[in-house]
């Protein structure tokens, strides 16, 4: 049976996940590869991409593969980060770990 502790701590940390996910969604993470240029949100969604007009047409997949990879990567260690600072506020243990990816 659940206490009204624990339902109290629940309700709090789905409003804490809430607050979260839209602050990640105003954070912005890039990378480039060659020229081209991608913009994703923390919440891992592309917002922009650029490619430049003398991009080897050849070469483009690859490297748009390349920077939205890392850009993506970026954006899990930013909103890994965002999610440990609200769990260590509650009183949550956190992975210390995930702290050595963003260096």
């Amino acid at each position: 049976m659940t206490s009204i502790s624990q339902a109290k701590d629940l309700f709090r940390m789905q409003k804490e996940a809430k607050k979260i996910k839209k602050q990640l969604k105003k954070i912005q993470v890039e990378a480039e590869a060659e020229g081209v240029k991608v913009v994703v949100s923390a919440e891992q969604e592309v917002l922009e991409i650029f490619i430049p007009s003398d991009a080897d047409p050849a070469r483009v997949p690859d490297l748009l593969k390349d920077a939205l990879n890392r850009a993506l990567k970026k954006a899990q260690i930013v909103a890994a980060e965002q999610m440990q600072s609200v769990m260590g506020s509650m009183g949550m243990p956190t992975d210390q770990g995930m702290r050595g990816l963003s260096q």
